[in-house]
């Protein structure tokens, strides 16, 4: 498998290390949050973004809620907070909920560990989470590879690499795949307004290893389909209900009606903690928004009136029906999803 050199997140000598994102792609710096209140900003503030890497992020968090517990009560109660807490940084995706459950249910299943025990659990299950989202992003460049082979290029919204996951990505997981065989694929990278995600970071990504990649700005994608530059669209996901219906980066939506439109195949890619069987469809998917000024300002500049109105929601919902297949770590979904998410989940 072809290995992007960067992580987002590392546990380095006894501390949580993030690529701070908000920098790139001007800056490679580390930041290392101390406390959980540090954690929660920086899933705020994206310099950690990308749902897989946002549950690993808040794994960690609860961590760092609980090393200084001085009793075994004390520990479930900043446990059970700092959870709380984290939870409310970012709503839309689901593997941030996911994570923090998953590491409570593992802390409370062996009641009868020292504090000491109970603290290195919650350590050791937000570093299993940390391997296991990177296995399941090379699964998912396996599975997803044969459906891009033979392709020249891919247009591809956001960021759905290896920053914003464990590693490898999701949408990117195989794009690396085919280029750790010597297939690289050109990759069309939309910019993604407000905050240029595209631009700053999988255009950086993939530079950096050599891939061939051409940035556009997000309303130049009909065009590039309209000439055939592109033979397929490939995304992550921040929530998939159990239709199928899947909430990603704001802008997904009009492309997956762009590649209906065209005839291309219009692929997601997403590790099973992405899925939210509890939805029955994407329009019970909360969908978060957020500051004017990411909209009202160019980096510092003003670009709009004082005072104007703004609808800033940082993701949409794409209805099942424009979503040729879903790449998971088990396979490719194909439709009704409803029946082949059900299979997949059992």
């Amino acid at each position: 498998m072809f290995a992007p050199p960067i992580a987002p997140i590392n546990w380095e000598n006894g501390r949580v290390a993030l690529i701070d994102q908000t920098l790139l792609p001007l800056e490679v710096k580390k930041i290392y949050p101390e406390t959980v209140e540090e954690m929660w900003s920086a899933i705020r503030r994206l310099q950690v973004r990308g749902a897989p890497a946002i549950g690993i992020a808040a794994a960690f968090g609860l961590y760092l809620a609980v090393r200084g517990a001085e009793s075994k009560e004390d520990f479930y109660l900043q446990l059970e907070r700092a959870a709380a807490y984290l939870a409310t940084a970012r709503p839309t995706a689901v593997n941030l909920f996911w994570a923090l459950e998953r590491v409570k249910a593992a802390a409370k299943a062996v009641p009868d560990l020292s504090l000491a025990q109970l603290k290195e659990r919650v350590l050791s299950e937000a570093l299993a989470l940390q391997q296991e989202d990177e296995a399941m992003c090379l699964a998912i460049g396996r599975h997803g590879a044969p459906l891009l082979a033979g392709l020249t290029a891919v247009l591809t919204h956001c960021n759905a690499g290896t920053l914003a996951t464990a590693r490898y990505g999701t949408a990117l997981a195989p794009v690396y795949y085919l280029a750790g065989q010597g297939k690289l694929l050109h990759v069309f990278a939309d910019e993604t307004r407000p905050l240029l995600q595209g631009a700053r970071l999988t255009a950086w990504e993939l530079k950096q290893v050599g891939i061939p990649v051409t940035l556009i700005t997000d309303s130049m994608a009909a065009v590039v389909m309209q000439k055939k530059m592109v033979q397929a669209v490939i995304v992550g996901a921040d929530r998939i209900a159990a239709n199928g219906d899947v909430a990603n980066k704001i802008g997904t939506y009009g492309l997956a009606i762009l590649a209906h439109e065209h005839g291309l195949p219009f692929y997601v890619a997403a590790p099973s903690s992405t899925f939210d069987a509890s939805l029955a469809s994407g329009e019970e998917i909360p969908i978060e928004e957020r500051g004017p000024e990411e909209i009202t300002h160019f980096g510092n500049r003003r670009t709009a009136p004082e005072g104007i109105a703004v609808y800033n929601p940082a993701f949409d919902v794409t209805p099942a029906r424009y979503i040729t297949a879903i790449i998971t770590e088990k396979g490719v979904l194909k439709p009704p999803y409803k029946e082949s998410i059900s299979n997949y989940l059992k």
